[in-house]
């Protein structure tokens, strides 16, 4: 059963129609299609070009991101082992909240080794909201 639009439906009109024009329009395009067949729950993953720009461990840390499964969660600590090392979970969370792209960078599904929510740069009533979302269209 999908969550209540009232509160989504305004959320996701703010963060799509927040996107500007640029030189690649195209891409702005493509861009708002997807985040909105996401939203609706037509769209599991991003299919868009991607231009990271951080230094070379923030990369790796976001690469990683994209390999999360939809509407799946890990914690901080597995996805510093799954990059080879474990005791990097602070700074992989440290680079998850530098992440300029975030929903089509997923990095609402990193939770904290208890399973709570904790770090999104958005607000953990939005990380909350993002799982649902996708709990609910699974």
């Amino acid at each position: 059963m999908p969550i209540n639009p009232k509160y989504w439906i305004p959320w996701r009109a703010c963060i799509v129609d927040n996107l500007f024009r640029s030189e690649n329009e195209k891409t702005i395009t493509q861009t708002k299609k997807q985040l909105n067949e996401y939203f609706e729950g037509k769209r599991k993953k991003f299919d868009l070009p991607l231009v990271m720009s951080g230094t070379d461990f923030q990369i790796q840390v976001w690469k990683q991101l994209i390999r999360i499964p939809y509407a799946k969660t890990i914690t901080y600590a597995e996805q510093a082992e799954r990059m080879g090392n474990k005791s990097k979970a602070r700074a992989v969370g440290l680079a998850n909240g530098l992440n300029p792209i975030s929903i089509i960078v997923p990095c609402h599904r990193v939770i904290g080794s208890n399973g709570e929510l904790v770090g999104f740069a958005g607000g953990l009533d939005k990380k909350a909201f993002l799982l649902k979302l996708e709990q609910s269209f699974r």
